[in-house]
């Protein structure tokens, strides 16, 4: 199987410096240190009724695929997927099973231990399952800051005629990143939703192409990736999906539930930065 890149953006997406505070001019009232000020008030009360905190159970361990050079940022393009709440319950099923199977796997982006979130549903469903998802249209490169203008304007122009079309997530796969650093369980789209997937990836390879960056790969393989791990471990994600494949071969087809949603918009990331590309109206 054709190794495919999977990154997520590190605290440090951009590069630029933050500027020196201007000097108070002569004269100007005198401001007071931080340790002069009161003390800010408890966070108890900042947090919203029925806050969880679940910053304790965070263990993960990001690794950047490729170096940090000022005036470079992480440029991401992808589908956001959010996963409906019928599908939920059997995907939690799954995950306790592969989370019994295969050790130190990380929900993705949030990068809590799955072992920990499966001794709880609320706190399974809440981290993982109910973020928000990406399906990647480019790979995640490093973009100069004179071409952000003319990247996000060029990505507008080619998605204006965008129309909603239904996404099927129907197959478990694993992947591993190119330099083998991290391994992915995600589920594939392989008919529902593949053919403008496909197209959408070659609209942003031309894109790419004309800001000098590398193109995705030649065959895109369309997906979600729900946890990870460190380290190439084909072996036991492989295991681990003929169990979830055996076990949802036994279910009657009324307790299947198929990861299927809208495509709705594409987003471009860079660095911290959010630009909507195009929303699509929900007919």
């Amino acid at each position: 199987m054709d190794a495919l890149m999977a990154n997520y953006a590190s605290d440090s997406d951009s590069d630029g410096g933050e500027p020196e505070p201007a000097a108070a001019p002569a004269g100007a009232p005198e401001v007071l240190e931080p340790s002069a000020l009161l003390p800010p008030p408890p966070l108890d009360l900042l947090q919203p009724p029925n806050f969880v905190d679940y910053s304790a159970m965070a263990q993960g361990s990001r690794v950047r695929s490729f170096p940090h050079v000022e005036g470079n940022y992480a440029v991401h393009v992808y589908v956001p997927v959010v996963i409906p709440s019928d599908a939920k319950k059997q995907l939690a099923l799954a995950m306790k099973r592969v989370a019994s199977l295969v050790p130190n796997l990380y929900a993705v982006d949030a990068d809590y231990a799955l072992s920990e979130l499966c001794k709880d549903e609320q706190k399974l469903e809440k981290v993982l399952l109910s973020r928000e998802f990406h399906v990647s249209l480019g790979r995640p490169v490093a973009l100069q800051v004179h071409q952000i203008d003319s990247f996000v304007a060029m990505l507008r122009q080619k998605f204006q005629s965008q129309q909603r079309y239904w996404m099927e997530f129907n197959k478990w796969e694993h992947f591993v990143n190119d330099d083998c650093t991290r391994s992915f369980l995600s589920l594939e789209v392989t008919r529902t939703g593949l053919p403008e997937i496909s197209k959408q990836i070659l609209m942003v390879d031309e894109v790419y192409r004309l800001h000098g960056l590398p193109e995705f790969y030649k065959n895109p393989r369309p997906h979600i990736s729900l946890v990870w791990a460190l380290g190439d471990i084909s072996r036991k994600l492989k295991q681990a999906i003929k169990d979830i494949e055996k076990y949802q071969s036994s279910m009657s087809s009324l307790q299947k539930s198929n990861v299927r949603c809208k495509f709705s918009r594409v987003v471009c990331k860079i660095g911290k930065k959010v630009h909507d590309i195009c929303k699509v109206a929900d007919c």
